[in-house]
């Protein structure tokens, strides 16, 4: 007897290879995308039922994965899908998205029988494409249980957090971190371009110590060379930010750096980066705005 369907909700930079790693690992995969050049591209280089609407690829699925944008997106998609879902359905949401939606929709479906996994990624474009992404859970331990086999296709790490929303919260630790981060990066990167420092030696040595990190090894030299047309687009981030910033004013956290970066983000945003690399925060350190 054949697996049951899964079925994937959402070819973007991250859905488009997380998807393709799910067939070629020999599941049932049916997908959907609002391009239908999007949609009829992933068919061309995948094995898997490409569908004309989100209810067809959902209709029967075992498991249903979103990765969409934000908020409003999962909350339209989840309505409408609804209808069709089975009883006993999983549903695995990959989107950024808040916290309060993650416990809503948990709520809301797990009234009719169907289980919910807030589930948001971290490790981009290049993660999904090398199924080496990070992979941070919400939702109950059975569901989880049910979802980690599917999950470890693409996932390099996966970890159930807790309860419903957690891992929105726990994606939310990981934006605030990279913030931090990538600012404090081209600041150093700046101030080297200034001392006239022969920057690939430097680098080369601070790389292996304390101050090395993943975005100075990914993304120290494209910033020096100005490049920012690739990677995790700014608007990205201040939508994950906006996330975060709403979240710590309802527990009390305080984020000062954090919200100090997203009002850098806008300036880049304002200077017509918004689909720029995050790494851009660079650019604005060699050319301050007028203000």
């Amino acid at each position: 007897m054949s697996a049951p369907p899964i079925a994937f909700l959402g070819l973007g930079v991250m859905g488009f290879p997380m998807a393709g790693h799910l067939a070629r690992a020999g599941h049932d995969v049916r997908v959907w995308n609002r391009n239908p050049a999007k949609r009829a591209a992933w068919g061309e280089a995948h094995p898997g039922a490409v569908c004309d609407t989100a209810a067809a690829a959902a209709s029967g699925a075992e498991i249903v994965l979103l990765c969409l944008g934000a908020d409003p997106d999962v909350r339209a998609m989840v309505e409408a899908i609804t209808p069709v879902l089975a009883a006993g359905a999983l549903v695995i949401d990959h989107t950024t998205a808040s916290a309060a939606l993650a416990r809503a929709l948990a709520a809301e479906l797990g009234a009719s029988g169907v289980d919910f996994l807030d589930a948001p990624v971290s490790g981009g474009q290049a993660g999904a494409q090398n199924a080496a992404l990070a992979i941070m859970v919400g939702g109950e331990a059975g569901a989880f249980a049910r979802a980690e086999p599917i999950l470890r296709v693409y996932g390099k790490s996966v970890q159930h957090i807790g309860p419903a929303g957690h891992g929105q919260l726990a994606k939310m630790v990981n934006q605030i971190a990279i913030a931090g981060v990538v600012q404090g990066l081209a600041e150093a990167l700046a101030f080297g371009d200034k001392a006239c420092l022969d920057m690939d030696k430097v680098l080369s040595v601070i790389a292996q110590g304390a101050a090395g990190s993943w975005q100075m090894n990914n993304r120290a030299k494209t910033m020096l060379a100005d490049q920012f047309n690739f990677g995790f687009a700014v608007d990205w981030m201040r939508k994950d930010l906006d996330y975060a910033l709403a979240e710590a004013r309802a527990n009390g956290a305080a984020l000062p750096l954090a919200a100090l970066v997203d009002q850098f983000y806008a300036q880049i945003q304002a200077q017509g980066g918004g689909r720029w690399d995050t790494s851009s925060l660079i650019r604005r350190l060699r050319a301050p705005p007028s203000s």
